[in-house]
């Protein structure tokens, strides 16, 4: 039942965080998670505590469900999915892996349905045969809409109707290839909400860079779940990241999930290791230039207050500390603070003198200085034999 916007504001909403790296994330191209790795992967995603784990397609091979199989005996405090076509023997392979939950992707947009040589009438049929049967194996079934935003919304609402008649317990509104926008996903979102007592979920990909405000964006606008992965790895431009929506959903004040934000530099670390990925120095929460500060204007305000030009303290995503970089837009004040932490105490008028260097030496090496630049710096102009 949807509950009205004036309560809803008053509530603090839980949202249930779906983490799919080790499936839709090793479905990265060149991506390959050992069965140690997809282990371990796991281990650090429930101590991160994210509600499920979609761990892969058991019907794509006897070792992957041999993998899923050995998931399962941990024991974990995670629901445990696994991932199908709409095919009976997918749904076995599932069943045989011994997960908990199972998901059941359905072609959607005529797109996909003629690339499949199918229509709607079969959608709807194996709605009906497979989710029934579904239900007496697992303790939850999803289904899955594959590329709902660009199918025909009148069918997509059909195929919400149906899914929920035939039993599902919660349905994937999936983006699949990404071109979704905030706008849109709370138009369409709105429209599918008023129609279903089912659980709703967004998959967002990140093809044109909106996917974790899309995913947030479906939770305000009645979603009770989402798909992430851990830094956004998966097919193409990849999903929704874990670590932006769970530092997003933090900062909100309006959402509370079991995710521990401190395990997540931890985490994306053993993924990218894991997917021989690097995680870029830009890439939001965990890039390395995520609280790397040049600028000195910034710098002198971080001196006095943490929270002046940093949304959020590193601590609070396992991150050491923040740090001041010394270059070209560098200011007084950081020059004094890195001398200090050096033992050296210098005056502004020493700073102003060595800035003019700094700035020189910065320009013409095109990049910020080392420590061992600047002790040079400083001792060419200040120390004298």
């Amino acid at each position: 039942m949807m509950q009205t916007d004036s309560l809803k504001s008053s509530m603090v909403l839980k949202p249930w965080i779906i983490d799919t790296t080790l499936r839709d994330g090793e479905q990265a191209p060149g991506v390959v998670f050992s069965a140690l790795e997809k282990t371990e992967i796991a281990c650090l995603l429930a101590n991160a505590g994210v509600n499920e784990l979609e761990i892969g397609y058991p019907a794509i091979s006897n070792e992957e469900r041999d993998t899923i199989k050995k998931i399962v005996t941990l024991n974990l405090p995670v629901r445990l999915t696994s991932w199908a076509r709409a095919k009976w023997e997918d749904i076995e392979a599932a069943a045989e892996s011994g997960t908990e939950a199972v998901h059941i992707s359905f072609p959607l947009s005529a797109l996909y349905l003629s690339l499949m040589e199918k229509d709607y009438a079969w959608v709807q049929e194996q709605l009906q045969q497979l989710v029934p049967r579904a239900k007496k194996y697992f303790n939850i079934v999803s289904v899955g809409a594959q590329d709902a935003t660009r199918a025909d919304p009148e069918q997509l609402k059909r195929f919400v109707l149906d899914a929920t008649a035939c039993g599902a317990d919660r349905i994937r509104i999936a983006d699949t290839v990404g071109v979704a926008t905030p706008s849109s996903v709370l138009q369409l979102v709105g429209s599918l909400r008023s129609i279903t007592s089912a659980a709703l979920e967004f998959h967002a990909h990140n093809d044109l860079g909106m996917a974790t405000a899309n995913a947030f964006t479906a939770l305000e606008a009645g979603c009770e779940a989402v798909s992430v992965s851990v830094t956004g790895i998966g097919e193409r431009a990849g999903n929704a990241a874990l670590e932006e929506l769970a530092i997003a959903l933090k900062l909100s004040g309006t959402y509370q999930t079991r995710i521990d934000t401190r395990q997540l530099s931890k985490l994306c670390a053993a993924v990218s290791k894991a997917a021989g990925r690097v995680i870029e120095d830009q890439k939001p929460v965990v890039g390395k230039s995520a609280f790397q500060h040049e600028s000195g204007i910034h710098c002198a305000a971080l001196l006095k207050h943490p929270l002046s030009y940093q949304p959020f303290l590193p601590d609070q995503i396992g991150h050491a500390k923040s740090e001041m970089v010394i270059g070209k837009h560098s200011g007084s004040a950081s020059l004094q603070h890195f001398y200090s932490g050096r033992g050296i105490m210098i005056t502004k008028r020493e700073a102003h003198d060595l800035l003019a260097i700094v700035r020189m030496t910065a320009t013409e090496k095109k990049r910020a200085l080392q420590p061992e630049e600047l002790d040079s710096i400083y001792s060419t102009l200040f120390v004298k034999e």
